[in-house]
């Protein structure tokens, strides 16, 4: 499910107008921050730019960057660009996590399949003959 998710907010679906009205901005400063690198909105066949739910989640931070904690463009660029690996190392990290659980889970069937039951040995019983 959470693949899905991912899949859907990479979906473009808002036009700069749109997109600019969702974050509060105007739509040149959207066209700026694409000049800057700073957003990747995709483009249609017509070259209309659409904007996806993380652009606008992008947007947001930006927006957050240089209002509330006052940076200029080229912290924000330093932040985002942090942020970007920060988030392919955790795809690594989790990647990486599963791969480790099902290698776990492959030892453990092995064990399972090589325990025997362990049973004290029998020593023969000494009889002592009486006469």
């Amino acid at each position: 499910m959470a693949g899905t998710e991912a899949l859907m907010d990479d979906r473009p679906r808002y036009m700069i107008s749109v997109a600019a009205d969702l974050v509060g901005m105007h739509p040149q400063t959207l066209r700026i921050y694409e000049n800057k690198g700073l957003v990747r909105p995709k483009r249609t066949a017509g070259n209309t730019r659409l904007y996806s739910e993380r652009d606008i989640e992008r947007l947001r931070l930006i927006q957050q960057l240089t209002t509330e904690l006052g940076l200029n463009l080229a912290g924000v660029e330093h932040v985002l660009r942090l942020e970007d690996q920060l988030q392919r190392m955790q795809g690594r990290l989790d990647r990486l996590e599963r791969e480790m659980k099902e290698e776990i889970r492959n030892v453990h069937k092995t064990y399972r399949r090589d325990l025997v039951l362990y049973e004290e040995p029998r020593l023969p019983v000494r009889r002592t003959v009486r006469t």
